[in-house]
């Protein structure tokens, strides 16, 4: 009956081995069966019995053998065979359950992954590859399938981390009737094209860059701050305590021609200035001065007043306002100069 049916589980292991259970408690409760199988039946059905059985609370509630054929007929008898409580003809092929994909391999290019696997050597076209990933933000997976035995996704964020797994399906109804697909193959996790033991090693990877980072920014905020105070601390040095010129530097002719030897430097020095004085330079002028004065009463007198004059220049180096003296004969008679002692010439030489 249906109910029977629903409660027979019948799975071919990559078309390698079968496996039959049954629910033993709710058909055949506290009854210890026997199970019967054979492969293209026919008149001459060889039966076989079953080779090793499943338990479950100490009853038979499954049978795993090899499997020889397409055709499968099954029969379930009470414990000593000779009443026959179920029978079941099938064809195996559309009970396969593929096998874990082999030899996985991943290519991430760009945002870009393509997942592949080896080609199982039966039955390809009933197989496809099915692609799970979801990143650590991500809470369902994300799934992508495609013909056996290469599937790709786009989308990929490089800077995330994801979590991949792969299996195999087989077509429904087309090549099968139970939807049955292979176990999943080991979790991967990949970031960026490089393979991770987990998602937690990108997290502690961010962890340490962000720690190395900060203890880089204080680093150079620490050189920052002592170039500043050592800047500080230079001017105030300089302002508290005056810095004392070094001879070296100033007397530098005194070290690098005379080797030290200092009375060989001065007699240099002294040389070298003597000819470098300007010398006293003394111009002579003389202004010619006529007068004439009208006198009616006598007759016309010329007079000449000779004025000489003396310029003088700084000795220094450094120039100063020029000094002119001038002296002017003038008569006994007509001349009177107060405090100035008598000269002894005849003429008087007055300053201008």
């Amino acid at each position: 009956g249906h109910k029977e049916t629903n409660n027979i589980t019948i799975v071919n292991f990559n078309n390698e081995q079968m496996r039959i259970t049954w629910a033993a408690t709710e058909l055949f409760p506290g009854e210890n069966v026997s199970f019967f199988y054979t492969f293209n039946g026919g008149q001459h059905n060889i039966w076989k019995p079953c080779p090793t059985y499943l338990l479950h609370q100490g009853f038979n509630s499954g049978c795993q053998f090899k499997t020889e054929g397409s055709t499968l007929t099954i029969s379930i008898t009470n414990s000593n065979g000779s009443k026959e409580l179920f029978s079941k003809r099938l064809k195996s092929d559309f009970y396969i359950k593929p096998s874990r994909p082999e030899n996985v391999t991943f290519l991430w290019k760009d945002d870009t992954v393509t997942v592949s696997c080896n080609e199982p050597k039966r039955a390809v076209i009933c197989l496809r590859l099915e692609l799970q990933y979801k990143s650590k933000f991500d809470k369902e997976w994300q799934s992508k399938i495609s013909r056996c035995c290469s599937v790709g996704e786009q989308g990929f964020d490089p800077r995330k981390c994801y979590s991949f797994r792969v299996r195999l399906k087989r077509l429904v109804p087309h090549c099968n009737v139970v939807n049955y697909s292979s176990d999943w193959e080991a979790e991967t996790f990949w970031m960026n094209g490089t393979s991770l033991d987990s998602c937690d090693d990108d997290i502690k990877t961010q962890t340490n860059t962000m720690i190395f980072l900060s203890c880089t920014l204080a680093g150079l905020l620490m050189i920052f701050l002592l170039l500043i105070l050592l800047c500080k601390w230079q001017r105030l040095q300089k302002s508290v305590m005056p810095v004392i010129p070094d001879p070296k530097y100033v007397f530098a002719d005194l070290f690098s021609d005379q080797n030290g030897n200092f009375e060989e430097w001065i007699d240099k020095t002294e040389h070298a200035t003597v000819q470098n004085k300007v010398e006293y330079e003394e111009s002579e002028c003389t202004i010619e001065e006529e007068s004439h004065q009208e006198d009616k009463n006598s007759d016309k007198v010329e007079s000449k007043d000779n004025i000489f004059c003396f310029s003088g220049e700084a000795e220094n180096d450094h120039p100063k306002p020029s000094q002119n003296a001038c002296l002017m004969p003038a008569s006994n008679a007509s001349v009177s100069l107060a405090g100035f002692p008598a000269l002894m010439n005849d003429d008087i030489y007055v300053m201008l």
